[in-house]
């Protein structure tokens, strides 16, 4: 699979970012159980699988983020604070 790029990925709906997601994923073990088993010809495709992956959880993140309320992010601050 192709490599998803920040801008494919912000004008993607919520619900094709989920089965994009999801498909990455099914695609990523089929990737890792081939080359385990027998090899595969470019090796560099799980870890463009894994960054695709990553990108599109990270889009899923920033817009539940953005869909937060004031309320909710001034308690996640607060979490975060303790932390330190």
């Amino acid at each position: 699979m192709a490599t998803k790029k920040y801008t494919e990925l912000s004008q993607m709906s919520l619900e094709e970012l989920n089965s994009t997601l999801e498909e990455t994923r099914v695609g990523y073990s089929k990737l890792k159980f081939d080359h385990g088993v027998r090899g595969l010809e470019n090796p560099l495709r799980l870890r463009e699988a894994k960054r695709d992956i990553a990108r599109i959880a990270t889009e899923l993140r920033r817009r539940e983020l953005e869909a937060m309320s004031p309320e909710e992010k001034a308690k996640r601050s607060k979490i975060i604070a303790r932390r330190k």
